[in-house]
């Protein structure tokens, strides 16, 4: 059991060593493959890397770079952790607000900027490469929030009819908004088309009254802002109720340039920082960026604010803006867009909504009767939706989304950036995730800033990056421990000045190929410049590096190295020892070459408790029998040894009977043990004791059994136990023998009588059978006769009566 044990635990030492060597080789791996020569390039290698700063850390011949390893491996190695510099990444809030909890029609009247639905507001994160760094983002959707809805309205002649219904918008609209908040204001703006050829007629009667006929048509324009946004109902009535509809040429409408200024005019439009709404009327399609080279318009749109009293000025100078330009001014000016179009160009606007987030599209009547219906419906898509966008990442940072929405939805990846179905007061979580897989260049910190896609509302970042370690700064600068001055001594190394090269700085890059340096590399009667295993810089050895980076070269002229020692199990040193120099240095309790003998005894422990049953020395975890009779695992076994039984019989019998081959010699032969007799075999001692035991049954020279057992104690003193009264065979009752026999005789004999009586019957019956068939042959036989002597008295003329033929019959049988 003992040697079971040890085995089971040698095997799990050993898996644990192979399991932690895999470990240290895969990080330790990035963090020596680095080949960092400061620690400030060390820590960037990666989240598991650390500088040791201990002057004399290295070995000889070791460069600069072995001082960066995982923290794993530079413990192993000597260093403490009071020299590693591992400065890791944190998180500080800066900002945080609590949500606001409010109800509708509460007395107490915020303003928008009051009003906090995400939280924290601000906060920094220290970023080291590699090191992801995590916080918690949470979402409150407010009750009564305010919101800003701005109607665009195409006033081609198409839309003739659905002007009328949108004149008494304004009354209407804020009657129904006033259902989910106090706080509402309406604008109105209306959009025709770019005013040159070809998309409007450009003669100054068609300038003046595009329309056909008796029809009484405003000027065509671009864009025109009509009402800014108020929370005076009448007033977008009365404004809306003026205007008149205009005309153009082709069925595409310029309702990109409206949407443009719409977003980028905040000042003139009177956007809040508050829900933002964007209503786009239109039974038309659309033109975008490069359709205004058919006017000649070749300028990119720039994006910016061009009202000129309310009235767009620039659209025969810059072409129609793009889908992704709209898309970044709309979502920078957290504007949600409600498409309200025709069944005809459903699908059109529909693809349009999946390139622009935060937008939904709704069906408009012929004539816009339903459009109020339309904009809350389109309203309460939106707001039930949250999602989350950033700025732009500076380069080398990722940032991932982890969603906790309502009724347990969790989603990752592109999906963790929203939650759907949110109703007012519904609380929301976010898990983010910032890393960092590269320092900036210039080192400076960064900002980045997260919010909801149509709030105004956002979460501001900053980002600072861990590029240099703690040490680097108390470095000396100039230091006479690097040669004079040649460099900075930070970090537990020396940092080179510019033209210095060397673990001191002692050599300038012109000395470097210098042969009188390479003599200095070379062992005594070698001509092997750092014996093939490094180059020679400044005169001294630099060993170069393995391709498992866990095998080292070291030593003044790298002759030595961690991975060239005898190996046992396919080990280096069996798994039970460090290579140092092509030689092992064993863990206690190990010895030998290759550390593969163990000087633990346990293995060899016997189970009366002695080391090879006191037969052997143990040696590497093994018994060595020192008498050749006796071999096993404890030297137990002895095929030519008699058992204990059969040695100690003979002085047993003689000692507790008195009788046997040594009863003459027994006080001077049989006197080594101590002998106590017991009544019967019950009283014997029984298996579970401390010491060894052996039962024991043997015959004595009259053949009866006697029963003992025999063991030896910590002591070494043997102990009998006999019971005192052998066990003897009783003699045999001859009565029942004599009568079984004499019965054996009589049931024998009446077997042999029924025997021969059943064959006597066989017999006769076999002769009865063949007299009855001779007979009736013999009848057969006299018949046949006188037919044929009836037919030969015929065949002879005789005239005879019956008696002659009879006497005939009789003369024949008597003839035959």
């Amino acid at each position: 059991m003992a040697e079971a044990n040890f085995k089971w635990l040698t095997c799990a030492g050993i898996l644990c060593c192979l399991i932690w060597h895999g470990f240290a080789q895969q990080g330790g791996s990035d963090c020596i493959k680095a080949n960092a020569k400061s620690c400030g390039e060390c820590i960037q290698a990666g989240p598991n890397c650390g500088w040791c700063k201990k002057t004399d850390f290295l070995q000889e011949g070791e460069p600069t770079s072995a001082r960066c390893d995982d923290l794993a491996a530079l413990k192993s190695k000597g260093c403490p952790m009071e020299d590693i510099e591992n400065p890791r990444g944190s998180k500080q809030v800066l900002e945080n607000r609590e949500v606001t909890n409010r109800k509708k029609g509460a007395a107490e009247k915020l303003k928008p900027e009051a009003i906090t639905q995400i939280q924290p507001q601000k906060l920094a994160l220290h970023l080291r490469v590699g090191e992801p760094q995590t916080f918690s983002l949470k979402f409150k959707r407010a009750e009564d929030y305010p919101i800003d809805l701005y109607y665009l309205m195409d006033l081609s002649y198409s839309m003739k009819d659905d002007l009328e219904n949108v004149k008494s918008l304004g009354t209407a609209l804020m009657l129904e908004m006033e259902k989910i908040t106090s706080d509402f204001r309406i604008g109105f703006g209306s959009f025709v088309e770019k005013t040159v050829m070809p998309y409007i007629s450009t003669t100054p009667a068609k300038l003046r009254n595009p329309c056909t006929g008796d029809q009484n048509c405003t000027s065509p324009f671009s864009y025109k802002n009509v009402l800014s946004l108020t929370s005076e109902g009448n007033k977008f009535n009365e404004l809306v109720g003026k205007q008149h509809i205009s005309g153009n040429l082709d069925s595409p409408e310029g309702g990109f340039d409206a949407i443009m200024q719409v977003a980028v005019c905040g000042e003139q439009i009177g956007w809040r920082n508050v829900t933002r709404l964007l209503v786009f009327s239109t039974d038309a399609g659309f033109h975008f960026a490069g359709d205004g080279k058919l006017g000649g318009i070749v300028l990119p749109n720039d994006g910016k604010c061009h009202l000129e009293n309310n009235v767009y000025t620039m659209s025969h100078y810059y072409d129609y803006p793009s889908i992704a330009h709209l898309v970044q001014k709309l979502s920078e000016n957290n504007i949600q867009t409600i498409f309200a179009v025709t069944e005809e160009f459903q699908a059109v606007y529909k693809e349009l909504k999946n390139l622009i987030p935060k937008s939904a599209v709704g069906t408009l009547s012929s004539n816009s009767s339903n459009v109020i219906q339309l904009i809350i419906d389109a309203y309460n898509s939106l707001s039930s939706e949250v999602i989350l966008e950033n700025t732009k990442l500076p380069k080398g940072v990722t940032i991932s989304y982890k969603s906790f929405c309502k009724n347990g939805v969790n989603d990752t990846q592109e999906d963790g950036r929203k939650c759907s179905n949110i109703s007012i007061g519904d609380e929301v979580r976010f898990e983010i995730n910032i890393t960092a897989n590269e320092c900036p260049k210039k080192e400076q910190n960064e900002t980045i800033k997260i919010k909801p896609l149509g709030f105004t509302e956002e979460v501001e970042i900053n980002l600072q990056f861990i590029c240099e370690c703690q040490c680097q700064s108390e470095g000396e600068p100039n230091s006479p421990a690097c040669h004079a001055g040649n460099g900075t001594f930070e970090c537990g190394a020396c940092r080179c000045n510019e033209g210095r090269i060397g673990r001191l700085c002692e050599c300038s890059t012109d000395e470097v190929n210098s042969e009188d340096m390479d003599a200095y590399c070379r062992r005594e009667n070698s001509t092997e410049i750092c014996s093939n295993n490094g180059e020679c810089i400044c005169g001294q050895c630099v060993c170069k590096k393995r391709e498992n980076t866990n095998e080292v070269y070291s030593g003044k002229y790298c002759e030595c190295d961690n991975f060239n020692c005898d190996r046992s199990n396919g080990l280096i040193c069996g798994g039970n020892g460090i290579c140092k120099c092509r030689v092992c240095e064993c863990f206690p309790n190990f010895t030998g070459s290759a550390c593969d003998c163990s000087l633990d005894t346990t293995p060899c422990m016997a189970s009366n408790g002695q080391i090879c049953n006191g037969r052997g020395t143990c040696e590497c975890g093994t018994c060595n029998c020192t008498d050749p009779k006796f071999q096993g695992p404890t030297c137990e076994m002895c095929q030519t040894c008699l058992g204990v039984c059969a040695e100690h019989k003979d002085c047993v019998q003689c000692r507790a009977f008195d009788k046997g081959e040594k009863k003459e010699t027994c006080s001077q032969e049989c006197m080594h043990f101590n002998m106590t007799r017991v009544e019967s075999r019950d009283k014997l001692p029984q298996p579970g004791q401390s010491d060894p035991l052996s039962h024991c049954k043997e015959k004595d020279v009259d053949d009866c059994w006697f029963y003992f057992t025999y063991s030896v104690n910590s002591n070494g003193e043997a102990n009998v136990h006999v019971v005192e009264t052998p066990e003897c065979p009783s003699g045999p009752d001859i009565i029942p023998i004599v009568a079984g026999v004499v019965a054996g005789i009589v049931l024998i004999g009446l077997a042999l009588l029924l025997i021969w009586k059943l064959l006597m019957i066989i017999h006769d019956r076999r002769e009865f059978a063949k007299f009855e068939k001779e007979k009736m042959n013999a009848k057969w036989d006299t018949v046949s006769q006188a037919f044929l002597c009836i037919k030969a008295a015929v065949a002879e003329g005789k005239q005879k009566i019956f008696v002659h033929v009879l006497l005939s019959v009789s003369d024949c049988n008597q003839s035959s």
